[in-house]
This record gives structure tokens, sequence and C-alpha cells, in this order.
């Protein structure tokens, strides 16, 4: 079993937009991510990010501001007492091909080769299906949050025969209560 938990970004760990959040004041963070995130690094997890930022792609915001977002993150979970161990983006569009964006694995995969640690049995939390089968494509167990398009996630999850045991829970901090608890 390993101690990395890899986490999905927006609707995860701040809220998400169907506009795409394109800067640091629109960064806004789930109430208690950061505290549950803290609390995952102080019982001995590795917390990593894995995150699509095709807004890169399609102009909507530049490098400096995900950096400007990514930092207020960092800053939000330090300030709590926990760290990122990687923070993976992929800053590609639909339509690039690449092998970074989810529901492909190689965020995941970018992540073990930063952090020299395989994902297999590793938890991947997210909160939409895409999330969720990149997970599952890199041997990890893959749990839902109902936050950001979660809900709307939900019915899907509970179609797809590979997925649907995956544990619901309602966010971040319910998903650190159910890990701690196991």
């Amino acid at each position: 079993m390993t101690s990395l938990i890899i986490l999905d970004r927006d609707g995860v760990i701040n809220q998400d937009s169907d506009e795409y959040v394109k800067s640091v004041d629109e960064w806004i963070p789930i109430p208690g991510s950061a505290s549950a995130i803290a609390r995952l690094c102080q019982a001995g997890f590795q917390v990593a990010v894995a995150t699509n930022q095709s807004g890169l792609a399609r102009g909507y915001f530049s490098q400096a501001d995900l950096d400007a977002m990514h930092q207020k993150m960092t800053q939000l979970v330090e300030a709590e007492g926990g760290s990122f161990a990687h923070i993976a983006w992929c800053p590609h569009g639909p339509d690039d091909q690449c092998n970074c964006r989810k529901p492909l694995p190689g965020l995941i995969h970018q992540i073990e080769q930063a952090l020299d640690v395989s994902a297999k049995g590793a938890w991947m939390v997210g909160d939409s299906l895409r999330d969720l089968q990149a997970g599952a494509a890199a041997g990890c167990q893959v749990a839902l949050v109902k936050t950001g398009k979660g809900e709307k996630t939900q019915p899907k999850l509970e179609a797809d025969n590979q997925l649907n045991n995956s544990p619901v829970l309602a966010d971040l901090s319910a998903f650190v209560d159910f890990v701690l608890a196991s």
C-alpha cells in the first residue's frame, strides 16, 4: 500500500467553473480542503495534484496565471501545516493528442517519476469520471467527491461497471475522514 494520494484540482480542492478558473481571484478554495490536505500530510501521506488545464491551450489564462493559482493553493495548504509533494498539469487542449490529458494516465505517471514512487494502490480523488478513469488506468484506487461536478458524475460512475464500487464522499474532508479511519 502506497502512502501517495493524488487529487484533481478544480472541483476537489477549489471551486470549479464551467467558464474555467482563469485567475488567482477566481481560484476559491472549497471550505475545509486545505486543512484536509494538511491532515493527510500530518498522517504521513504524500499529496500530489493531477489537473487538466486546457485553458492554457485555449488562451484563457497564461502560465503565470496558473503559477499564481498554484502558489495560492500551496500557501493555503502550508498555512494549515501541509504541503504538496508534486503538482502535475496538462496544458493541452482536447484535440492535442497528448498522453497527459485525463482520462489518460500520463499526469499520474509524471507524478510517479517526479516522486520516484508507484501509484499502484494509491488513491486518486476526483469529481469527474475522467479523473477516476485516469486513476484506474494507473492502478489507483479511486474515490469520487460530490463537490464540483461530482453530483453530475455520480450516475455515470454507477453506470460504469469497472468503477461503480468506488466510494462516493461529500467532499475532500469526508474523503480524508474515510482514509484515516481505514
